[in-house]
């Protein structure tokens, strides 16, 4: 009530917030006062307007005027005076009314905002059938508050927590071939699948009996053949670390590093009386993935090692060098190489193949997709393939094409039986998933997942005598030659 206001609450009940908003509307005492004087005033004027119609309204306006003072009788016939004062009375009235109007509608739009700023921001739907919803992100936020406030062994990123919820994601499907790759993962996947590789120069792939990593081939002139590394090694610890329950990538991120610097590998060898300590210096290494020489009689030799971008080129080079250089007769060597991607094992069977299927697809909604070949280009002279348990995913694409189309003899022995696909799929933020995503069969329809593919002729491959001659004599190699030979007539 101070300097002269009335204060008129209004009541408005706030449900969210369980308390009442109190909305105030300020009206000067002396405009209250005018409006009371009006209402009196246009009485009086009610009486002049029946007073010269002939009415009895002349009894009203006899009486006191404003203040207290006798009000002056209007003169007879002015009816303009009388118009003005109660057109000027209805204008102030309707200005009254709108300036309550005008504070009660800022007063409702104040609480409104009272009410929504009080109430949780839903940022995200949720899909129907999505495994994250608020209760899932109240566990996180409880998880990292937990961890924040107990845990001892240093302090986690809020980066390294968010890579780790995604890998965890990923893991959940117990498929060991889909992973989750961080933009530097991918970046360094393009890299090898370009005939480069940065670290210690061995290929590797889990082995799921120990599910730990184990070597499947060693490239030339690497750290790991100074070191000794073999094939069928499995790695057991990654400079005194355990690395058991890590997934592939977590650990080759773990072996790779800065060139010139050190890592440490325990091995568990087959044969071996306990674990090995072998300490390398990691370098640069890079790799052709296709590997070509002519032996005797015209026996023209090409290993591939992985089925990358550059295998392509290299394939088709080594097949047109050998045909210049009088082939008779091929020994493909499959064996330790992991696979890689389809298009690239495809275009390379297209060089061997005769018409007809090379490989196709079947994705979870039944979806196929088939993969020929138009016998263009079909190999003219005999084939042996040397497979064994490291030839996977890729290599029994093409190894199983070429038996199921009869063209050429599998030796060695059974190859690994990865028969599904995966497909790497970018984010906009650099990172990506490795997902899979189908099941292939050979030509003749045949699904070789966990069966692997049997070879025509079995021949395991002696591994003390490799090792023990500095001439590393190659059972399963010259096994494939007597086939060969065999296969020419000689």
């Amino acid at each position: 009530h101070r300097r002269g206001w009335q204060h008129r609450p209004l009541h408005r009940e706030s449900s969210s917030l369980q308390c009442q908003a109190q909305w105030v509307v300020c009206i000067p005492l002396g405009i209250s006062e005018e409006l009371a004087e009006g209402r009196r005033t246009m009485d009086k004027n009610n009486g002049y307007f029946d007073n010269i119609k002939g009415g009895q309204g002349v009894q009203q306006f006899s009486g006191q005027g404003a203040y207290g003072a006798p009000a002056p009788a209007p003169p007879k016939g002015e009816r303009g005076s009388g118009k003005g004062l109660f057109i000027g009375g209805m204008f102030t009235g309707m200005a009254i009314v709108m300036l309550i109007l005008a504070v009660w509608y800022l007063g409702i739009s104040v609480q409104k905002v009272v009410e929504h700023s009080g109430e949780p921001q839903q940022q995200y739907s949720y899909a129907e059938d999505s495994a994250i919803d608020e209760e899932v992100i109240e566990k996180l936020q409880m998880l990292e508050s937990t961890i924040d406030k107990y845990f001892f062994l240093g302090d986690p990123t809020e980066e390294q927590l968010r890579e780790g919820m995604y890998r965890g994601l990923l893991s959940a499907l117990e498929d060991p071939y889909s992973v989750y790759y961080s933009s530097e993962e991918l970046t360094e996947l393009m890299q090898q699948s370009e005939g480069v590789y940065y670290g210690i120069g061995a290929v590797m792939g889990m082995d799921a009996e120990t599910s730990l990593p184990r070597i499947s081939r060693i490239i030339k002139n690497s750290p790991a053949e100074d070191a000794d590394l073999r094939a069928n090694d499995l790695i057991y610890e990654v400079d005194g670390n355990a690395i058991y329950g890590l997934t592939l990538n977590e650990i080759v991120g773990k072996i790779k590093g800065p060139e010139d610097t050190k890592v440490t590998l325990t091995i568990i060898r087959e044969g071996a009386s306990d674990y090995l300590e072998v300490e390398l210096t990691r370098r640069k290494v890079e790799s052709p993935t296709v590997e070509y020489e002519m032996m005797e009689e015209g026996m023209a030799y090409i290993q591939v090692t992985e089925f990358d971008d550059v295998s392509i080129k290299q394939f088709s080079q080594a097949l047109e060098e050998a045909r210049e250089a009088g082939m008779k007769g091929l020994v493909l060597d499959l064996r330790g190489n992991p696979g890689g991607n389809v298009t690239a094992v495809v275009e390379m069977c297209r060089m061997l193949l005769p018409q007809g299927m090379i490989v196709y697809t079947e994705d979870k909604y039944g979806h196929k997709s088939e993969y020929t070949c138009d016998g263009s280009k079909e190999l003219e002279v005999p084939l042996v393939v040397l497979v064994d348990s490291n030839s996977a995913s890729a290599s029994e694409i093409m190894a199983g094409a070429i038996k199921d189309h009869g063209i050429g003899t599998l030796v060695g022995t059974t190859t690994y039986g990865k028969g599904i696909v995966q497909q790497i799929i970018p984010f906009q933020d650099g990172s990506a998933v490795k997902v899979t995503i189908s099941a292939y069969y050979t030509p003749n329809g045949n699904n070789i997942h966990g069966i692997g593919i049997a070879p025509d002729v079995e021949c395991p491959f002696d591994g003390e005598a490799y090792y023990g001659s500095e001439d590393h004599p190659d059972n399963q190699l010259e096994k494939g030659k007597e086939v060969l030979g065999g296969l020419m007539g000689n």
